[in-house]
């Protein structure tokens, strides 16, 4: 399993709106070949700041498979106008240590 995580920053005052489309984004995204299920957390200090954990059974799902797909043009519909700017992401391999 494949962690993406990606630190969004929206424009400011603009929580309310970014979330209810985030919702909606959720729901294309979760119908993606490979996607496992997505954490998002808001961030305390930084108001306009979201960090998404989503997590895909292989890389290339994600990187492939839902970044050429109509469902990302749709999932980028929906919350890209609230970008700040382009979104950091990384992927990470889980491992079970200890």
């Amino acid at each position: 399993m494949i962690l993406e995580l990606a630190t969004i920053d929206i424009k400011a005052d603009n929580n309310a709106e970014f979330e209810a489309n985030l919702a909606k984004a959720i729901q294309v995204i979760s119908q993606s070949k490979g996607f496992q299920k997505i954490d998002v957390q808001h961030c305390i200090e930084q108001h306009n700041r979201y960090t998404l954990m989503i997590y895909w059974q292989t890389l290339e799902d994600h990187t492939v498979g839902f970044r050429t797909s109509e469902l990302f043009t749709e999932w980028r519909a929906l919350i890209g106008p609230f970008f700040e700017n382009p979104p950091f992401v990384q992927h990470f391999s889980i491992k079970n240590i200890g």
